[in-house]
């Protein structure tokens, strides 16, 4: 990574000892170097878990999440990872699956065995590694802990790699004092669990404790047939608090939303700098509607925060062509008018495929990673498969056809232009922020 991890591990030789042997262990400092997976070594599979009977939010795993189904946040740092051999997604839901391929993982369908309200995360593991007998690793991330970042995934597994650890988990510090929950019929008075009420800390002067994030629990395949009862070396892996979110209820889901826009992985693309911006006119600035007047002129409507999207993009130097074929059933003099109301070029294709785009793009001297596109139909895939960046509006065909690097929660014609705009502006700012900027300052908190 070319940077010293801010992350530290405790070790302990038995899970019973973590809370006694906290204190007294040495903190040592994980290295950030890749692991090169090759023959030779375990192999190391991520597994997410994602059964489609979620009580609390229906689906949750795949409710888009900042543009981005939720279970996609963690498929991406996996992917991006470079150290585990492949990526799973355990469920039973037909649509789920459909997510996850989209997304590059590969899929296990699990039985109905280890499918209930009352199934176990550990049950549905061992049935994962009854049938994969390759897999000597397991990486277990959970889908709704969308602000894990691939460093995590890197560092947390060395512990297992190089460490000898058999039993890796995640971990966040809290400053909170706990009290002795008591009958309040009794008339008991509560009892301070972890402070000394006459001498109150400061919270600068507390180093806190630490509590299970739920972000990954990585283990041995040994570890996980024996049902984790005969565990040896274990450590904790302790993550910053910016990066430990966690979605269960519906009141989670606003303040991850925050959270991830500001702490997330965003993928390759958040290092990528946009200097242009090609969208779809038909079906992404428009919403395919047409109206014709009784004198026979057709009329179409943009939407003026749609407009106003485009020429924030304008004024961060970052050139906007609105595109469209031959094909279109809109007179030539109509789509250069609407390109006129939104101050930007208007480009006409043939087919408007990869081949024309590509054509486009070098006689502006640029690559496809320089590139952001927004389209809406089928025959739109190939130029959003290539680019830097792409953005689709909710309610597009193409939507359900690959895996969107942002998927507006406005439809087309309705502010989802302005919407990708903000997304396109705000991955610039974070590309150019200088390296943990945005973790939160402690010293002055």
């Amino acid at each position: 990574m070319g940077v010293s991890s801010p992350y530290k591990v405790k070790c302990f030789c038995s899970l019973t000892v973590i809370s006694a042997a906290m204190e007294s262990n040495m903190i040592t400092e994980v290295s950030s170097g890749v692991c090169d997976p090759s023959a030779g070594q375990p192999h190391r599979a991520a597994l997410i878990l994602a059964r489609g009977g979620s009580k609390g939010i229906p689906l949750k795993n795949i409710k888009n999440l900042a543009g981005v189904p939720l279970i996609a946040w963690v498929l991406r740092a996996a992917l991006d990872s470079e150290v585990v051999d492949s990526v799973w997604v355990s469920t039973d839901h037909d649509e789920i699956e459909r997510v996850a391929r989209v997304w590059g993982a590969k899929v296990h369908r699990r039985s109905p065995e280890v499918s209930k309200d009352s199934s176990s995360s550990l049950e549905t593991i061992q049935e994962f590694i009854r049938l994969r007998p390759e897999v000597d690793i397991v990486c277990h991330i959970q889908a709704t802990s969308p602000c894990l970042h691939p460093h995590h995934i890197r560092e947390a597994l060395q512990m297992i790699t190089e460490q000898g650890c058999d039993y890796v988990f995640s971990v966040v510090r809290r400053h909170q004092f706990r009290w002795e929950e008591v009958d309040k019929k009794e008339g008991k008075n509560p009892r301070s669990l972890n402070i000394d009420v006459a001498h109150r800390p400061r919270r600068q002067d507390w180093p806190g404790e630490l509590y299970e994030n739920g972000s990954f629990y990585f283990s041995t395949r040994k570890a996980l047939e024996n049902g984790l009862k005969q565990l040896g070396k274990i450590a904790y892996y302790e993550m910053l608090p910016e990066y430990s979110v966690d979605i269960d209820v519906d009141i989670d889901w606003p303040v991850a939303e925050q959270r991830v826009l500001r702490f997330g992985y965003f993928g390759r693309e958040e290092k990528a700098v946009v200097s242009l911006f090609l969208c779809k006119l038909s079906g992404c600035l428009t919403n395919g509607q047409i109206f014709t007047s009784v004198s026979g002129e057709d009329h179409v409507a943009i939407n003026a925060r749609d407009v106003a999207g485009i020429q924030m993009l304008q004024r961060e130097n970052i050139e906007v062509i609105l595109m469209s074929s031959v094909n279109e059933p809109l007179s030539r003099g109509l789509l250069e008018k609407v390109a006129q109301l939104a101050g930007c070029g208007l480009w006409f294709g043939e087919l408007l495929n990869g081949f024309e785009v590509e054509w486009l793009i070098k006689k502006k001297k640029l690559r496809w990673d320089e590139v952001a596109f927004m389209g809406s139909e089928s025959e739109d895939r190939e130029i959003l498969s290539q680019v830097g960046l792409n953005g689709v509006p909710c309610d597009s065909p193409v939507a359900n056809l690959i895996a969107a690097k942002y998927t507006c929660q406005r439809p087309a014609g309705n502010g989802a232009v302005r919407e990708f705009a903000e997304y396109i502006l705000m991955l610039k700012k974070k590309s150019l922020l200088p390296v943990h900027q945005e973790h939160i300052d402690r010293a002055n908190f």
